[in-house]
């Protein structure tokens, strides 16, 4: 079966189609990505522009036609910090939902953090243990620890590198006030969280996941993406926080020439370096692993799972599905 999600982030429209079936691991079969940076269109007490909206509308009615060209069968739609942050997201979707053939789902952000363990979980296994899970996403920070699919805790807060870019730096290297500034805010933040997290145990094993930490990797000396996804790739504490120093007096331009590093996320890698440091230091991690799977692979496996013979979809605090998902029909 062909599956596709849609995944509307802070920084990019993704499109991910994936030839899944029940029992069976989930095979990509194409990607498509707009990088709308979402979050930066917020103008006015949060609210999502006129032109954010309309270029939204026109993504997400650019993928859909994609979906329907790559033969896609069932789509799962969602947003995650940008439009749950903003005061009309739920308006704008409703406009874009109302010419559109898919609905699309705003996630808490404990969800993403929940869906994205589940995603590490079935790519790591059983064997792993505890895991502990860190992702760094455009407007947030996700950390989540558990022994099953089903984390024991999950947590989500206001740490995006896109976000924290925006409130705390003025000029491009920023001045070390304002990264001494931004370190305190973000340990501060996570410190509140840490007792949450650990509480029902160490971690046997500690990933992470996301654009931003693959980047960083990379950069510490991880192997490049062209070596495929099947390649162990890990990130030390201690070349985080010597390359997070480098990263500090580096104009994004010079950023943007590391390896792996786009001209897009350049701007925003400093204010990650700086969260992933505080995260791994506050939660006594010494090494990260990099896992490829995350929120998108944690959707389509939900999905599957909700499906006639699947397994029963897990439930959110409110007692309903994560995703129930919407049958996809052509425009």
């Amino acid at each position: 079966m062909r599956l596709g999600v849609l995944d509307v982030g802070s920084n990019t429209v993704h499109l991910l189609v994936m030839d899944a079936h029940q029992g069976a691991r989930p095979i990509p079969a194409f990607s498509h990505k707009e990088e709308l940076r979402l979050a930066e269109h917020l103008v006015d007490g949060n609210r999502l522009s006129d032109e954010g909206a309309a270029r939204l509308g026109a993504t997400v009615a650019d993928a859909l036609r994609i979906a329907e060209d790559k033969g896609v069968e069932d789509l799962v739609a969602f947003a995650t910090s940008a439009v749950r942050d903003a005061v009309n997201g739920e308006d704008v979707l409703s406009r874009i939902e109302s010419g559109a053939p898919v609905g699309i789902q705003v996630l808490s952000g404990d969800d993403e953090a929940r869906l994205t363990f589940l995603a590490v979980r079935r790519w790591f296994g059983w064997s792993s243990g505890r895991l502990l899970v860190v992702d760094i996403g455009g407007g947030s920070l996700e950390i989540a620890s558990g022994i099953d699919e089903e984390p024991d805790v999950a947590v989500s807060l206001p740490l995006g590198a896109g976000r924290l870019t925006r409130d705390f730096f003025t000029s491009d290297p920023p001045p070390a006030e304002e990264v001494r500034l931004l370190r305190r805010h973000a340990r501060a933040e996570i410190a509140r969280r840490v007792g949450a997290v650990t509480r029902y145990g160490r971690a046997d094993h500690a990933v992470a996941t996301s654009k931003t930490f693959r980047q960083l990797a990379r950069i510490a000396g991880a192997a490049s993406s062209s070596e495929g996804p099947y390649v162990r790739r890990t990130l030390a504490h201690g070349a985080l926080t010597e390359w997070t120093a480098r990263l500090s007096a580096m104009p994004a331009a010079v950023r943007s020439k590391l390896p792996g590093v786009s001209v897009g996320r350049a701007p925003q890698l400093l204010a990650g370096a700086v969260v992933a440091d505080a995260a791994m230091d506050l939660l006594g991690l010494p090494v990260l692993e990099l896992c490829p799977w995350a929120l998108r692979e944690g959707m389509i496996l939900r999905r599957l799972d909700q499906l006639p013979g699947g397994r029963p979809g897990a439930l959110d605090g409110r007692g309903s599905a994560v995703s129930t998902g919407q049958r996809y029909e052509s425009p």
